[in-house]
């Protein structure tokens, strides 16, 4: 019995040192285990994590994998530098203001597309957000009707339709594409009426399909669907906010007596 006990604690001795032998294996710069048996199949299981340590673990490659952010900013409107530059000017002369801070601008730009299908067509309403949203630049939002009516079967709350507001940058750069690139592409074009004023500054516009925008891709919409544009300005009345929109390029129609 006491030889029994006396070889005991040389059994843990022996386990002991073949644990530190392995750690130690694991532990080697190389990453590869070279000792044999139960050792080196535990090294081998280890390698893989350590590896992931060395490397800095998920975080450090969903890291990697993330896009870097631009290292130029966005090129600046080039219709607020036409406004600062010569609208501006060409205003005052006209209208003989006093103040620079008296000429109208722009305040905002609203787009919205009305989805009256949206009550039997679940997916009409997420086929003109994402056109909206494509168009704009910008997440448009779902507008919903505020009362019922049992007419056109709308119920309170019922979602029918969806719009934008830009303002600031993206405002100048859509009225730049709208201008220059989207309307000239109406089939048939021959000018803007100016009857879409309201008297107080601000000119509405219906246009009849979306695809006049080079942004949309005619093989990935559903239907043809219409948009309305209205470019809300600071001015005063109808004849400033028409010599405004005339001096960025609003193609208006010439023979149309003037308000």
């Amino acid at each position: 019995m006491l030889d029994d006990e006396r070889q005991q604690p040389e059994d843990v001795e022996e386990s002991e040192e073949a644990v530190a032998e392995a750690e130690v294996i694991v532990e080697s710069e190389d990453g590869e285990a070279e000792a044999g048996g139960e050792g080196s199949g535990e090294a081998e299981q280890d390698a893989p994590r350590r590896e992931r340590r060395q490397r800095g673990g998920r975080g450090e490659r969903r890291g990697e994998a993330e896009l870097e952010p631009p290292t130029e900013p966005p090129p600046p409107p080039r219709l607020y530098d036409q406004f600062k530059n010569e609208i501006v000017p060409a205003m005052m002369g006209e209208f003989s203001y006093g103040n620079t801070m008296e000429v109208p601008r722009l305040q905002k730009i609203v787009l919205n597309i009305g989805v009256g299908e949206a009550l039997t067509n679940g997916r009409a309403m997420d086929a003109a957000t994402a056109d909206l949203s494509v168009i704009s630049g910008q997440k448009p939002i779902i507008t919903r009707a505020r009362k019922s009516i049992a007419t056109f079967k709308i119920r309170e709350g019922n979602a029918i339709g969806t719009a934008v507001t830009l303002r600031g940058a993206r405002m100048y750069h859509f009225l730049d594409r709208l201008v220059n690139t989207a309307l000239p592409r109406i089939r048939d074009f021959r000018g803007l009426p100016r009857r879409g004023f309201d008297g107080r500054g601000n000119f509405n516009i219906g246009i009849r399909e979306q695809i006049i925008f080079p942004e949309i891709d005619y093989n990935q919409i559903d239907k043809i669907r219409g948009l309305q544009v209205t470019i809300t300005t600071t001015a005063k009345n109808d004849v400033e906010a028409i010599r405004l929109l005339e001096l960025y390029g609003m193609p208006f129609i010439k023979d149309t007596v003037e308000a």
